[in-house]
């Protein structure tokens, strides 16, 4: 037996941690907890002081307060005067300093929220929806054509039409013909408006489970999304609780559960209305709730409540919205955080009204749900 056979086989080796500076160990951490206690710094430190006592996250060489120090320095917090509070000593009355986040930390927490989520995906080989026919567009398939005139020429491949002049006349005598030219195929991608409501109520942060936080995760994720991958399209965010109201995209670290009843119908009233002055043909509205509608308000400005089962005077309100979306030619898909049955009932009642889609889900899975769904829903072109 030859022993100088070569011999092929898996080498297994343990695993080695990627090569990270203290400071980038620690950012990451800080990012998500950042994003738990809603933008609090301080709260965000004193948790990340107590992590650091239990798993020794740091060295005498490297400790908190250095990490506090290079945030400063990096331009990830910034020390702000609040006016709410009285200082001590001299000036007294004029407020104390605080350290809070800057514009660079809410657009950091959103990009770690997308490779999240967007990693996710591809590691699980889902999301890839492609469309049934090609076309004029700008999503590349992989596939190639012939050159057809009228063709524009920044779609021509050139790698693939160079290499067509060389088989075709050969190397020593280089020359490119109309006939060696080729074109990639592409997909056309519809504009796309989107409204993302996002429950607010009490019950989002009731029976030991914090709801809340992965909604927010989820609307930093899709908003990084659309702002890097697809600039024309546009994403509103808008809160739900006892009335609604729209929220920017920089403010969604900070978002907080209030002591609040659940107004679907204002929620939608509010998205349709956004939608309305929307131009793209392409409009659809992602729900995300975990309660059942228990409040309206009624015309002369009172609230009117009911948080014992499912009110048919409320539900009512709703599918009469459903519709109302449905004839604007914008289908609802709802993300349900929960599974009692009567409240999947009248979600899929409320579904049927719009002829949307519904989603039952726990928080596991969420963002991967709703970042399959968008970009499916931006391939097609929906019909009402």
């Amino acid at each position: 037996m030859n022993n100088n056979m070569k011999k092929s086989g898996f080498v297994f080796k343990t695993y080695e941690a990627p090569n990270q500076s203290p400071f980038e160990k620690l950012f990451e951490i800080f990012k998500e907890l950042i994003t738990y206690t809603s933008g609090d710094f301080d709260e965000a430190i004193d948790w990340l002081r107590q992590l650091d006592k239990e798993y020794e996250l740091t060295t005498p060489e490297y400790t908190i307060d250095d990490f506090i120090e290079d945030l400063k320095n990096k331009g990830y917090i910034r020390e702000e005067i609040d006016p709410t509070e009285d200082g001590e000593g001299e000036g007294e009355g004029k407020g104390k300093g605080r350290l809070k986040i800057t514009e660079k930390t809410e657009r950091a927490i959103r990009q770690q929220a997308l490779e999240h989520i967007f990693g996710k995906i591809k590691r699980s080989g889902s999301g890839n929806h492609k469309s049934k026919g090609v076309g004029i567009g700008d999503e590349h398939t992989g596939e190639f054509r012939s050159y057809q005139f009228g063709d524009a020429i920044e779609k021509v491949s050139m790698t693939e039409s160079l290499r067509n002049a060389q088989i075709n006349h050969g190397v020593g005598d280089f020359n490119l013909t109309e006939d060696d030219l080729v074109v990639e195929e592409t997909l056309h991608k519809s504009q796309m408006s989107t409204v993302l409501m996002i429950d607010i109520s009490h019950s989002m942060i009731l029976y030991g489970e914090d709801r809340i936080t992965p909604a927010k995760k989820v609307a930093m994720a899709l908003s990084e999304l659309i702002m890097t991958r697809y600039p024309k399209d546009t994403l509103d965010v808008l809160v739900f609780g006892n009335d609604a109201w729209p929220i920017k995209i920089k403010d969604l670290p900070y978002l907080k559960v209030g002591p609040y009843h659940t107004n679907t119908v204002a929620g939608l009233q509010l998205a349709m209305d956004m939608l309305r002055r929307k131009r793209n043909t392409n409009k659809q509205i992602f729900m995300i709730t975990d309660g059942k509608p228990s409040c309206l308000r009624m015309p002369d400005g009172q609230y009117y409540k009911n948080s014992n089962g499912l009110d048919p005077f409320i539900t009512n309100k709703c599918y009469a919205m459903a519709q109302q979306a449905r004839r604007l030619h914008i289908p609802i898909t709802t993300f349900m955080i929960a599974e009692d049955p009567y409240l999947m009932r009248f979600i899929r009642e409320f579904t049927q009204a719009n002829r949307g889609k519904a989603f039952y889900t726990g928080l596991k899975g969420l963002g991967e749900m709703i970042f399959e769904d968008y970009e499916n829903n931006r391939k097609k072109r929906i019909k009402g």
